[in-house]
């Protein structure tokens, strides 16, 4: 058999490690449109500040490719999908035969129809090649002007202020990120932005235009054009799917996958960013983060060897800015109720939601242990009681065995 892997972001490269390791002996091709496969969270963090070059954030050595027998074609873009003869064709007209192709071609992050957006003085921020460019820009006294206060958004504009620029943060959302971390916890984190000495606005943008002296944006509502060095949209991800689109494949927001990540033509499934999950005639919301991207190249990898997918687990994820660590776990708009367990003011702390007395979600600032924790109660159905939960002298392993 031969498998072709077209992308090489996390969803990518775990489809062809879980392929190997399950035992999948056939041929597999792994297509790359960058120097080598690398891991995106950094470029945002790390990478943006200058602590770690391209080669640190490798989602895997080189040598492991040969070691793993992966075919790696990097540099290399995929131009069409060849779903009638099976395979792959290459922007340089190399064909790929392939039993089954595997599409992890991620996204590109959005650009809303802003008029003026189209500035080079205008940054979004999704490829290593976003952050060498932002990078240069990012100079110390610099006006930056950051649009949306969800993760990325909020991430850059923490390596912004230890960069030494000067930031102004603006989202129309009152308390971005509400739904995921609870009211109360979304908001004091927000509020850590004005601590560092980020100007923070609700409000939009509507404009922007260029400037003797840099990029003029104008905003909704009362607040007052001003005149930034640059600024930087983060406001969200676009999932590539012209190449599913035009080889016919069901496409909706997203590239139209099964549970077992099968699109509409049995030879072709698709992991990562792109693919949206049908389920019981429904389509869910697509999970962008890294940890759902791995899950689904393990899942997509038992499907092409006829194996028993991994259990579902609570969906997880990350993030950092100002020298805080926060996870989240669980789905904590379903939560009836939430409670703190420590303090705001704390050097550690955590909130649980709970429904029907389970914890059903768990939002933790730099107190891994409680997710940890909080992800075995979810995935187990233990039951919770809200006063132990919230008592810092209770060992949370305690509660694993109620």
């Amino acid at each position: 058999m031969k498998v072709v892997i077209v992308g090489g972001g996390v969803a990518g490269v775990s489809t062809a490690a879980a392929l190997r390791a399950g035992g999948f002996d056939g041929d597999l091709t792994l297509v790359d449109a960058g120097e080598f496969p690398y891991d995106r969270p950094p470029l945002s963090k790390e990478y943006l500040a200058g602590s770690r070059d391209l080669k640190q954030i490798a989602l895997q050595p080189p040598h492991w490719y040969d070691e793993q027998r992966i075919r790696l074609l990097n540099r290399t873009t995929v131009s069409a999908l060849r779903t009638r003869d099976g395979g792959v064709e290459l922007a340089d007209g190399r064909l790929l035969p392939a039993d089954r192709v595997v599409l992890a071609t991620g996204g590109g992050a959005a650009r809303p129809p802003i008029p003026g957006a189209g500035s080079d003085r205008v940054h979004v921020l999704r490829t290593a090649e976003d952050a060498d460019r932002l990078r240069t820009a990012l100079t110390p006294g610099a006006r930056v002007l950051v649009v949306g206060a969800g993760l990325i958004g909020a991430e850059v504009t923490s390596t912004a202020v230890d960069l030494g620029c000067e930031v102004v943060l603006v989202d129309p959302v009152l308390t971005p990120l509400a739904a995921a971390l609870g009211e109360e916890l979304a908001t004091w984190l927000h509020a850590l932005h004005a601590r560092r000495g980020v100007t923070v606005e609700r409000a939009g943008v509507s404009a922007f235009a260029d400037t003797s002296d840099g990029i003029e944006a104008s905003f909704l509502g009362t607040l007052q054009p001003r005149v930034f060095d640059l600024a930087v949209l983060g406001v969200g991800m676009l999932p590539r799917t012209s190449l599913a689109a035009t080889a016919g494949l069901e496409v909706d927001r997203g590239i139209v996958v099964d549970a077992r990540h099968v699109t509409s033509n049995p030879a072709v499934l698709a992991v990562g960013d792109p693919a949206r999950i049908r389920r019981n005639g429904l389509l869910l919301p697509p999970s962008e983060h890294w940890e759902a991207a791995r899950h689904d190249g393990a899942r997509a990898a038992a499907t092409i060897l006829g194996t028993r997918p991994p259990a579902q687990t609570a969906p997880w994820f990350w993030t950092d800015r100002h020298g805080r660590h926060v996870e989240v776990v669980g789905h904590m708009e379903t939560a009836e109720q939430v409670v703190t367990r420590g303090s705001f003011d704390d050097p550690a702390f955590s909130v649980f939601g709970l429904r029907d007395g389970r914890v059903v979600a768990a939002a933790a600032v730099d107190d891994s242990t409680a997710v940890r924790a909080a992800r075995r109660m979810i995935d187990r159905r233990i039951p919770a009681d809200p006063n132990r939960l919230s008592d810092p002298s209770v060992n949370l392993r305690t509660l694993l065995r109620a």
